[in-house]
């Protein structure tokens, strides 16, 4: 029990070692301390991984009473089951390799101490997450991610652009946050209870349950899972609340690989499959996660295919691999969803952190126009970013070929309206991620070098501690889809998962995609196909090609590569308001009327006063002399009119 633990907390002793050694400027100590805490979690977990996941040896643990108030109780206690174990590999993992690529990446940095402890705390918030026991700790943790998130995001916060982006982050999170909260309330009005195993235990006894909502009766279930949803989508980057994904790029690159692979943007995902056994008896709120994750994956995609940042062309193809989950889930593929989740985290953090190494092979230079020409210059890069764009594109036998497949599959075999229209919208969003990608590969790997010939004279590989971190990712992105395939979604999936996800009887989508038509599996590599070749063609045999089509879709382009119009939208209906009614209540509330009546006008009145007072005080005796005549004679006759009367 004591390992199960250490799991947990070693990063969090990690993270205060690096921050209290930052305090005293000692980097490499810090870099140290943290890199193993981080390295042993790991290996941990791979022994838990195989204790709970392959023998099926669950448990949870209790640490401490947390909270006894009445008749709500909340525990301490970690869960330990067979979706943390696969949670625990994919975070400690993709966060060893983060730490240790950081010690290279960020070498120059004065303040590389500090950046160790909130990469340690923010994989303690995440484990947090994954191991909770019930809704309160779950929420911990995702607060906590959050909290880190902003640290992370703004850490160059001298850079105006970073702590803009880093509040964007939190403000936007607490949107979907504010709805997690209420679908909170909600169970615990529910069912007078957090705790998981009494959640998913009486779920189906209020399957007709109705709940007065916003002063109208709606059925409960139906109620929570959505309040959940919009939490996931917030933390998840989902149409509507993805808006914060793309500028958290501010942030050092091995920031928006932890952040965008396995962490942080999962944990919607990871929230809707934990919560399975509600979500199943809330057919409205399914159909609401299928639509939102097949409209984001389609959205994203037009978005990434016009974007000139290397790292923002990554994380919107991070927003449209986010949707393929969801909308997995939302026709209850619930293990295809955690398969992507899986193979996502090896090959999307490969490609972050491969950009990363280009941009520091460029001197920090992040636009793909002004790149070009540099496979040469860095073969070892450029072979890892082949192998995490065939994985991202989904090409066979690589691991995004097995999951977005599957995903395809099931929401074809889920035999609904909605299902279809996911899958369609799948099929056109796989065409345009193969696009992108080796669009991407193109504008930076080939070609005439548009950089200055200063800059590509010192083009050079990046060293082995930023290289190495890499090649187990890339043997993930490999091999990861074959190796998970039958225990994730293959036959086994039952023995495997076990109690962990849960699946209504009537919702066959995951047996059934087994059983589609050869087309159906055979579409997505023959779209992907097509999306390469046609960005080869546009971009490497005729380049005119691309700047003729702008020419001519140039309505279409302007919506795509301004992102749909979202800001702009977003600052007009919400910003802009919210900053007027905010300058009306400092001027008119808070100056106007508190402090002009309060401290400033009480202040105003005493000087006032003092200032008048302070004029009797001429100086000339005569003037005192005839102030005291004038009070003895007040005295006087105040004393005879009252002895008189």
């Amino acid at each position: 029990m004591i390992l199960y633990q250490a799991i947990i907390f070693l990063p969090l002793i990690g993270a205060a070692f690096a921050g209290v050694l930052s305090l005293r400027q000692q980097h490499v100590p810090a870099e140290i301390i943290s890199v193993v805490c981080i390295c042993l979690s790991f290996l941990l977990s791979c022994f838990a991984f195989y204790d709970i996941a392959i023998t099926h040896n669950q448990l949870t643990i209790t640490i401490a009473r947390w909270i006894d108030s009445a008749n709500f109780v909340a525990n301490w206690s970690l869960r330990f089951d067979t979706l943390t174990a696969v949670m625990l590999i994919v975070v400690t993992s993709v966060s060893s390799c983060v730490h240790i690529y950081s010690i290279g990446y960020m070498h120059n940095d004065n303040a590389r101490a500090r950046f160790m402890a909130y990469l340690s705390l923010f994989t303690f918030a995440m484990l947090m997450l994954v191991t909770a026991d019930n809704l309160l700790q779950l929420f911990f943790g995702w607060e906590g991610v959050g909290v880190a998130s902003y640290l992370l995001i703004g850490f160059w916060y001298h850079k105006p652009s970073a702590h803009k982006a880093a509040m964007k982050a939190f403000v936007v999170n607490r949107v979907g946050d504010f709805g997690f909260a209420l679908g909170i309330f909600v169970i615990f009005y529910l069912f007078g209870s957090i705790q998981f195993d009494d959640i998913f235990s009486d779920a189906f006894m209020y399957k007709g349950t109705k709940i007065l909502f916003l002063g109208v009766e709606m059925p409960a279930l139906e109620v929570a899972a959505i309040l959940l949803f919009i939490g996931a989508m917030g933390k998840s980057a989902q149409l509507g609340l993805h808006t914060w994904l793309p500028d958290a790029m501010e942030g050092p690159t091995p920031v928006s690989a932890l952040i965008h692979a396995a962490t942080m943007v999962t944990a919607g995902v990871f929230l809707v499959c934990r919560m399975s056994p509600l979500i199943e008896y809330a057919p409205i709120a399914l159909d609401i996660i299928t639509v939102v994750g097949a409209l984001t994956a389609i959205f994203a995609a037009t978005i990434g295919m016009t974007q000139f940042d290397i790292k923002r062309v990554i994380a919107y193809s991070t927003c449209s691999q986010l949707g393929y989950m969801f909308f997995a889930a939302g026709v209850s593929a619930y293990p295809a969803a955690m398969f992507h989740l899986t193979t996502h985290a090896f090959f999307k953090a490969l490609l972050f952190l491969g950009a990363g190494s280009v941009i520091h092979a460029l001197s920090d230079e992040q636009d793909l126009r002004l790149m070009g020409g540099l496979w040469k210059k860095i073969p070892l890069t450029y072979s890892l970013m082949w192998i995490g764009s065939l994985a991202l594109a989904g090409f066979p036998f690589f691991s995004g070929y097995y999951s977005k497949d599957m995903i395809l599959e099931a929401a074809w075999a889920s035999q609904s309206y909605i299902g279809q229209m996911a899958f369609w919208l799948g099929c056109v969003a796989a065409l345009l991620t193969a696009f992108y990608s080796w669009r991407l590969l193109i504008m930076a790997f080939h070609g005439k070098p548009r950089c200055s010939t200063e800059v590509f004279e010192h083009v050079h590989e990046s060293p082995p501690i930023m290289i190495l971190p890499l090649i187990p990712l890339a043997i993930g992105a490999i091999f990861a889809g074959w190796f998970g395939y039958q225990l994730f979604v293959g036959y086994d999936m039952v023995y495997f998962w076990g109690d962990a996800l849960f699946i209504l009887p009537e919702h066959r989508a995951m047996e059934d995609a087994h059983h589609v038509p050869d087309w159906v599996k055979r579409l997505p590599v023959w779209l992907a196909a097509s999306g390469v070749g046609v960005a080869v063609i546009a971009y490497a045999v005729l380049p005119a090609i691309p700047a003729m089509m702008i020419s001519f879709l140039r309505p279409l382009h302007k919506l795509f590569y301004n992102k749909w119009f979202f800001d702009e939208l977003y600052d007009i209906l919400f910003v802009r308001s919210f900053v007027n009614f905010g300058k009306i209540l400092w001027v008119r509330g808070d100056q106007g009327t508190i402090d002009a009546f309060g401290p400033d006008g009480m202040s105003e009145l005493v000087l006032r006063g003092s200032d008048k007072l302070s004029k009797l005080q001429s100086g000339y005796v005569y003037h005192y002399a005839f102030a005291m005549i004038i009070g003895v004679v007040t005295l006087l006759s105040w004393y005879f009119s009252g002895f008189m009367g």
